[in-house]
């Protein structure tokens, strides 16, 4: 009981979001018998892409960097559920007349400066409010021939179209 309410009063005395996480560090997860083991982020991995497809989506864990090349095909890179192990992320990307799409959601910021441009294009789309703490940063370097770098949130399925349901992590008005 003592050490309830020790956590409740720096619990609602906290002002940022690291000083609630210092609290939850030693506390098990929800429906495990331990801590959760998140596996060791790879150094850097390399996607290298002809004529086809790649994606990488569902769980996975996001390296410290990554190099991407793309000849005529198309790369996904989908961040909805990947787990985020460290605060940056830098992506060397060579796109030649394919497209490289980079899935995100709220707290995950890319940042494009750096990336020259031929006769392709470079779209970031972050539709959510800008007070979301950053989780992720992701730095995307190199350049596009002919090709597209899109970073945009996830779009609704058709069944969600069809029933109306709003898009995922759609803008809050204030």
């Amino acid at each position: 009981a003592e050490e309830l309410d020790q956590r409740l009063e720096a619990a609602l005395t906290a002002r940022t979001y690291a000083e609630l996480a210092v609290l939850t560090t030693d506390l098990p997860a929800a429906g495990s018998a331990g801590p959760v083991a998140v596996p060791e982020a790879k150094d850097a991995i390399r996607i290298d892409c002809g004529s086809g497809s790649t994606r990488r989506d569902g769980r996975w864990v996001i390296p410290h960097r990554i190099d991407v090349r793309v000849s005529s095909g198309s790369v996904k890179l989908d961040f909805t559920d990947a787990a985020i192990t460290q605060p940056s992320l830098t992506i060397d990307a060579e796109v030649r007349s394919g497209s490289l799409t980079l899935v995100t959601k709220p707290g995950i910021v890319v940042d494009t400066d750096e990336v020259s441009v031929r006769s392709g294009s470079v779209k970031v789309k972050e539709p959510w409010s800008h007070d979301v703490p950053v989780a992720l940063r992701i730095q995307v370097t190199g350049q596009v021939g002919s090709g597209a770098i899109t970073a945009r949130p996830p779009r609704r399925t058709f069944w969600q179209w069809l029933l109306r349901r709003p898009r995922p992590y759609q803008a809050v008005s204030r």
